[in-house]
């Protein structure tokens, strides 16, 4: 973070304090100096109010109440943050209950080391549809593998995240699970699979597995971790912070520009969003995300009500309280995604042969077809439940999820307003008319209307710490957004590192999102080189990932200079492609066999110099 030098005549500070508080600046990212800003407000409120703080448990502390406690290992796997966050939530409610608890990302830990431990907690999430997160491939290869060891004497938890729309639901968890104890670890309590609203559940597992391992290992019984509260100045008002929001507690966001940025003739629809966050206190970095709370399209709501032959005034216990049917389903509830759990628990209420017989476990190649396209309010219409109440249809329901965004600007450029890059989903299935529910939403329903939001942090999509380290960007589609946020900041910077962008999308003239953002860092030597890919301008379709094969030794020579690589878009087919084309170029350019090149992209992860942020 930039800021003037601080003088020792304008400041209550001697020459050498002024020195190391400007040089300390000097290294602060903003969320870091609106955390100290709120630190120290706290430390004056206690000076000028006469009381004194208690002070801070030391870090002896817990080793002290510990040292008689069997080491306890906590390792995480997670794409976005959300295992690493509980993860790490369990560390210090572990150690606030006596007991020796370290962290370790999955990436991190040596495999081999699992033979050595004795009590063992695992946290980690799906992606896609069963796979591992990025970071846990290895060790999770390594349990499957010849050379995972016995692990008699292993006692070991689960905490599996994941989400139910997915048919592999918390897949990886149940793989960490079943085999640990097929491998002779001693389960200590049942695995715990989280859906996308986990806070609640999360909370709740940690004081089971707290009281859990503190009772087998000798720990204090404790766990009650004190939340710090910092007060403010007497008299002078509290300052924004971003702790004050969360997916608890959203922000409501105004609207301030929603224009689509797809010329005439795409097949795409493509918005550029930005929002007013001038009093929100909201910080965040490039490479986050912004979540935001969603409600439901009112025709699909009206739609459901109706297929249900219910009164929307009906009152029904919702999230919080007893509300209308309405409000619950527009506000509440996911109504539109099919998943087999939601199924599963209306075929219990329908007592129906054939929706059973469709649950049956060899039918699942069937159920896929059903649910592809189709909706809650296409279920209820062909295995309809006659005298269902509202009440008992919205306890079958989901909380509904927040959705994420990357975040396409930057706090430091604009601290005001965030910008998001988002994707209109509209389609027809089976008869009718669908719709994403948070896009569309932002894209026709969203002016005069705050948005609740949030800002999810992604520890694993972050640019390098040194700004004069290379960058090589890959983001086709709407995975462009967090790449115009990278550029911004390190304008904003004056960062020195080259910067390379490949982007790809339909067509030159339809599709080329922030044209005029990008041409005018060309100009101005901030972005390097850009590659571009415009599938349909000609007969034969090119990829970013054709690109990037047919600059395959200059990507290889950046790569040897340092540079770090980011992958965002589409996991299904985008990722896997670029990943199989740097691949290639590594086994070209570095003369390595398959699996070499391989070892080498995975040092590169290790290394924090291949992140991907792909959904």
């Amino acid at each position: 973070m930039k800021s003037a030098p601080i003088q020792e005549h304008t400041s209550p500070l001697n020459a050498q304090q002024a020195q190391q508080l400007t040089e300390l600046i000097g290294t602060l990212t903003p969320m870091q100096v609106t955390w100290i800003s709120g630190y120290l407000a706290g430390i004056n409120a206690h000076s000028a109010t006469g009381e004194v703080a208690p002070p801070a448990q030391s870090a002896a502390a817990p080793a002290a109440q510990a040292e008689a406690s069997e080491p306890l290992t906590i390792l995480y796997g997670s794409q976005t943050g959300n295992a690493e966050d509980v993860a790490e939530q369990l560390r210090e409610r572990a150690e606030a209950a006596g007991l020796n608890a370290t962290v370790h990302d999955m990436l991190d830990y040596k495999p081999k080391d699992l033979k050595k431990e004795q009590n063992l907690i695992v946290c980690v999430s799906t992606h896609g549809e069963g796979d591992p997160p990025d970071n846990a491939e290895e060790l999770h290869e390594f349990l499957f593998g010849k050379k995972a060891p016995k692990l008699d004497g292993l006692r070991f938890s689960v905490l599996a995240f994941g989400d139910t729309s997915y048919d592999n639901f918390c897949q990886t968890g149940k793989d960490f699970d079943a085999q640990l104890e097929k491998l002779g670890g001693k389960r200590m309590a049942e695995r715990v699979d989280l859906d996308v609203d986990f806070d609640d559940a999360a909370e709740a597992w940690i004081d089971d597995i707290v009281k859990t391992f503190g009772d087998a290992l000798g720990g204090t019984g404790g766990g009650e971790q004190p939340h710090p509260t910092v007060t403010a100045m007497p008299g002078a008002e509290a300052a924004p912070s971003a702790a004050n929001y969360s997916r608890k507690n959203p922000y409501p966001a105004e609207v301030l520009e929603n224009i689509v940025l797809n010329g005439r003739g795409s097949d795409k629809e493509v918005h550029h969003i930005e929002l007013d966050t001038e009093d929100s206190g909201l910080v965040w970095e490039p490479g986050d995300s912004l979540g935001i709370i969603p409600e439901n399209d009112p025709a699909v709501v009206e739609e459901l009500i109706a297929a249900l032959n219910l009164s929307p005034e009906e009152t029904v216990t919702g999230v919080d309280g007893e509300v209308s049917l309405e409000h619950a389903l527009t506000h509440q509830y996911e109504i539109t995604t099919l998943t087999r759990p939601f199924i599963e628990k209306y075929a219990e209420q329908a007592r129906s042969e054939a929706l059973d017989a469709l649950l049956a476990e060899d039918k699942r190649d069937a159920l896929a077809e059903y649910m592809d396209g189709r909706f809650i309010v296409d279920l209820v219409e062909d295995y309809p439940i006659e005298g269902l109440a509202g009440a008992d249809f919205v306890r079958l329901l989901r909380k509904l999820p927040p959705r994420l965004y990357s975040i396409a600007s930057s706090h430091a450029a604009n601290p005001d307003e965030l910008h998001l890059t988002v994707a209109a989903v509209r389609y027809e299935a089976h008869g009718r008319p669908r719709s994403g529910v948070a896009s569309i939403q932002l894209a026709d329903r969203s002016e005069d209307v705050k948005l609740p939001v949030y800002i999810d942090s992604n520890k694993n999509f972050k640019l390098p710490a040194d700004d004069a380290a290379p960058i090589i960007m890959i983001g086709p589609g709407t995975g462009v957004a967090p790449f115009r946020a990278f550029l911004e900041e390190r304008e904003e910077r004056g960062a020195s590192g080259d910067n390379w962008l490949f982007f790809g999308s339909q067509h030159f003239l339809a599709d080329f999102y922030y044209q005029i953002d990008w041409l005018r860092w060309r100009k101005d030597g901030l972005l390097t080189r850009m590659d571009v890919a415009f599938s349909r301008d000609q007969e034969e379709k090119i990829y970013v990932q054709d690109k990037i094969r047919a600059a395959g030794k200059d990507v290889f020579d950046w790569i040897e200079r340092g540079a770090t690589i980011y992958v965002c878009g589409d996991a299904n087919a985008m990722a896997h492609d670029v990943h199989e084309a740097l691949l290639d170029l590594i086994g070209e350019h570095a003369k390595l066999d398959a699996e070499g090149a391989a070892g080498f992209l995975k040092n590169l992860q290790k290394e924090k110099r291949y992140q991907r942020d792909v959904y």
